[in-house]
């Protein structure tokens, strides 16, 4: 990256780290959308701004019914068009004849290896002839996100730009955008959920817990990413 990129810490706001991002990138940019608020609320920025920036999903095969109505619901909102991709159906079955259907939650290798096939692998596809991607990471979400910047360089993927416009909004201030934008949100969060993943590994979070603590609930906080996210 030649040019500078301003970080949300110099005063930029999400449209300016997302536009500045996309320049970055020198061609097609596209949103790892999982159907959070965050994710909903980087695509009604990115609408709002006139941004060219398409979105892609990965069906992990195990995800809430409440996520797919999000994905309709914005489909239907934003007249999007969604890339979905599926983990290879072979591995899958191979998996879950040899491991079993919970196999996760065995061990950090066993749970790192499901996400492999059912993340991994599927985001490797969605990525390739990209020239950037976007994500709805903020700092405050878990001590593995602390160092996130706004735009960098993702050497795990071919040194493509990976933007991360919302990476200094607190709860609070992604609360309030979905309500006063009135954007689609998961049922599951009126239910206790504060971040939504894979159905078997995700729960609602407990009085005092921190955001992320629903997710993998069983592993200590440092191991709670599912490689698609790796430094």
């Amino acid at each position: 990256m030649s040019q500078r990129i301003p970080d949300s810490d110099s005063g930029a706001t999400p449209a300016e780290i997302l536009r500045s991002g996309i320049e970055a990138a020198g061609g097609p940019v596209s949103l790892a959308c999982s159907f959070s608020l965050e994710d909903v609320a980087v695509i009604d920025i990115a609408h709002k701004a006139g941004l060219p920036l398409r979105v892609f999903a990965i069906d992990t095969g195990r995800l809430n019914e409440e996520t797919y109505e999000v994905a309709e619901a914005l489909a239907e909102r934003y007249r999007l068009k969604i890339d979905w991709y599926l983990p290879r159906h072979g591995d899958v079955e191979n998996l879950e004849r040899t491991e079993g259907l919970f196999s996760f939650r065995e061990s950090l290798e066993k749970r790192l290896a499901c996400c492999a096939i059912r993340k991994v692998e599927p985001l490797s596809r969605a990525l390739t002839g990209l020239s950037g991607w976007v994500t709805g990471m903020r700092r405050e979400q878990s001590i593995t996100r602390s160092d996130l910047k706004a735009v960098e360089q993702d050497d795990m993927h071919g040194g493509i730009i990976k933007i991360n416009p919302l990476i200094d909004w607190s709860e609070e201030q992604l609360l309030i955008y979905t309500e006063e934008h009135h954007l689609p949100k998961n049922r599951l969060y009126g239910m206790g959920y504060r971040s939504i993943g894979c159905a078997p590994c995700t729960r609602a979070v407990k009085p005092g817990e921190e955001g992320r603590a629903g997710r993998w609930w069983w592993e200590n906080p440092e191991n709670k990413e599912c490689g698609l996210h790796r430094r």
